[in-house]
């Protein structure tokens, strides 16, 4: 018996490392901030929002406008000129506000994560108040269409 338990301990000890390096791995991943990106030409994507974070969901979107429109990067200026945000005149049932979020057209490859992009008009000591500021706003992401022109009737 003393035998096998020396065998199991050995064996344990000397699969440590392997699950270590696994889990560091895991948690260096979570820690990378996830891309939002889009392939279609256009997209439509609407968010509800609580009715009384109206205020806050709206700071959130012009700290987003305010770093697209400071970046270095120059997918942000593209960004920018073709993202629209509407907000819905009539609150659902429950009170909620619906935003939708026009982008057309899509910059192929660039990152549309709100928070990611609104980060770089906030210092790094204010980005944690800022992410829970607009999870609290937002009350449920409702869908994202993204597509390619099919129709241009006007044209």
């Amino acid at each position: 018996m003393r035998r096998l338990s020396g065998l199991l301990l050995a064996g344990a000890l000397m699969m440590l490392p392997v699950f270590s390096q696994s889990y560091a791995y895991a948690a260096e991943q979570a820690a990378a901030p996830q891309k939002t990106t889009f392939s279609g030409d256009a997209v439509v994507q609407a968010f509800s929002v609580n009715p009384d974070k109206v205020a806050d969901y709206e700071m959130v979107m012009a700290k987003l406008k305010e770093a697209l429109g400071k970046s270095a990067r120059p997918e942000a200026k593209a960004q920018a000129a073709g993202w629209k945000v509407y907000k819905n005149a009539v609150p659902n049932p429950d009170g909620s506000i619906v935003y939708v979020h026009i982008i057309d057209p899509v910059v192929k490859d660039a990152d549309y994560s709100i928070l990611n992009n609104a980060y770089e008009a906030v210092p790094a000591a204010e980005q944690r108040a800022l992410y829970d500021t607009y999870r609290a706003a937002l009350k449920a992401p409702l869908f994202v269409i993204q597509g390619q022109l099919t129709s241009a009737f006007g044209k």
